[in-house]
């Protein structure tokens, strides 16, 4: 009698697991075939050389050859330096976010049209919104130059235009279109900081400065590694606003790894020496999140 319960049992963990297995198949498919297999063909391309209008047949091996000529280029280096001013960008955005939450969460009525307001440029399409700023940016008959030649400015910046302008363009346009959704994300941290603190805090006589010091920022600090994290992801990957504004220009100022990626790969078509820019970015954000990830159990409060 045991031993038919005990197979019964083993029959409906078998059907139990048959089906959850069938049930995640699709997803674990898409992951393997659009995630997983790339990964692993960018890693193994990074050691060949092949234009692929050749099929596998001009796949050539040459080794760490990629990475030799990649570290020696001039043009590398240029977007990895850039790459790394264009980081600057996810501490001021969401130093402004947080603050635009803590303000419109305590101070503002209608606090549904602010989100909406500030989150229409983060859900607009790109190629919209670099339209836009390139109009705006206009050397001469731009908006933004306009201005600043109605107020005494004879000779305002180029912007980009100017290779000493156009990086930091680029970077104040994804500073204003990132700033909704983390502003959102910020005020969902806010609701969810216990009222008790606070109430605690203000028979304690402590003021809003002190409020915002040890409540407010401490308690926001899981969502602010939760951003800064993704940000960083997100700063390595910019592509979109460079290939519709500048294309890398003017003279590399704007290029970017994802960007020198693109051109290697699809215009100049060396794919194993951009499989290897592939890797690199990929050993980047690795780098980069690992220390982030060490460094929070120090500032950030669960």
């Amino acid at each position: 009698m045991k031993s038919e319960q005990a197979k019964h049992k083993n029959n409906l963990r078998r059907q139990e697991t048959i089906s959850g297995l069938l049930f995640v198949s699709p997803m674990m498919i898409g992951l393997i075939v659009l995630t997983l297999l790339p990964i692993i063909a960018t890693f193994v391309l990074s050691l060949a050389d092949w234009n692929f209008v050749q099929g596998f047949k001009g796949i050539t091996w040459v080794g760490l050859d990629n990475f030799t000529r990649l570290f020696r280029e001039e043009t590398f280096h240029i977007s990895m330096r850039n790459n790394l001013i264009f980081l600057l960008t996810v501490p001021a955005y969401l130093a402004v976010s947080m603050a635009l939450a803590i303000l419109i969460n305590k101070y503002v009525y209608m606090k549904s049209y602010f989100k909406v307001a500030f989150f229409m440029p983060y859900i607009s399409s790109v190629v919209a919104v670099a339209i836009v700023w390139q109009v705006l940016f206009h050397p001469s008959s731009g908006p933004v130059n306009q201005f600043l030649m109605s107020i005494g400015i004879d000779n305002p910046p180029k912007w980009i235009a100017d290779p000493n302008f156009a990086l930091i363009s680029v970077m104040m346009i994804s500073v204003w279109i990132s700033i909704g959704y983390n502003m959102i994300v910020y005020m969902a941290g806010l609701q969810s900081i216990p009222k008790d603190l606070y109430e605690a805090a203000d028979i304690d006589g402590a003021s809003s400065w002190v409020q915002l010091r040890h409540i407010t920022i401490p308690m926001l600090s899981p969502t602010t590694f939760f951003l800064l994290i993704t940000g960083v992801i997100s700063s390595f990957k910019a592509f979109d606003l460079i290939a519709v504004m500048t294309a890398g220009g003017p003279m590399r100022s704007t290029s970017m790894l994802v960007w020198y990626l693109y051109d290697e790969a699809f215009v100049s078509l060396r794919v194993g020496y951009a499989s290897s820019i592939a890797v690199v970015l990929f050993g980047c954000v690795l780098i980069i999140t690992g220390i982030q990830w060490l460094a929070q159990k120090k500032w950030v409060n669960y």
